[in-house]
């Protein structure tokens, strides 16, 4: 895969987190809730300056610190990855939503969550997230598959 289809997939990726961020925060009001798909999501705008369910709530250093090391491991594995395509896609993805959530812990000291499941008892969310999560479900099905970066 070619390097610029992967910095060109996290742009895209960490534009639309920073567009919907953007979006959430001019048009719904910060700590209120609407419901999008009755009983299942609803729309909500909250500051969350910790990680889920706020743990570690304000430790911004710690974050960053996290953060820029997460960065770091994610691009020695891309390039330690040797083409597998399926390994360069979940960490380009995983490296979307880890670089989406650190713009804003940097520029604002919080992240802006959204999307509340309604159905569960979870932590509301953002689209960064989902990459983030998104991106260890596919790193792991890459190793179930074709073993390690070796």
């Amino acid at each position: 895969m070619p390097i610029i289809y992967i910095i060109f997939s996290i742009l895209v990726l960490v534009g639309c987190d920073q567009a919907i961020k953007i979006w959430i925060s001019s048009n719904v009001s910060l700590e209120s809730s609407h419901e999008l798909i009755p009983g299942i999501l609803s729309i909500t705008n909250l500051r969350n300056d910790g990680a889920a369910w706020s743990i570690l709530a304000g430790q911004q250093w710690l974050f960053s610190i996290i953060t820029i090391i997460a960065i770091i491991a994610v691009v020695y594995f891309m390039i330690q990855s040797k083409g597998k395509k399926l390994y360069l896609v979940s960490m380009t993805i995983l490296l979307g939503g880890i670089i989406g959530n650190f713009i804003n812990r940097l520029l604002d000291g919080y992240v802006v969550d959204m999307f509340q499941t309604d159905f569960i008892n979870f932590p509301v969310f953002n689209f960064a997230d989902m990459c983030i999560t998104f991106g260890i479900i596919l790193l792991f099905i890459a190793i179930f598959k074709d073993g390690d970066l070796n």
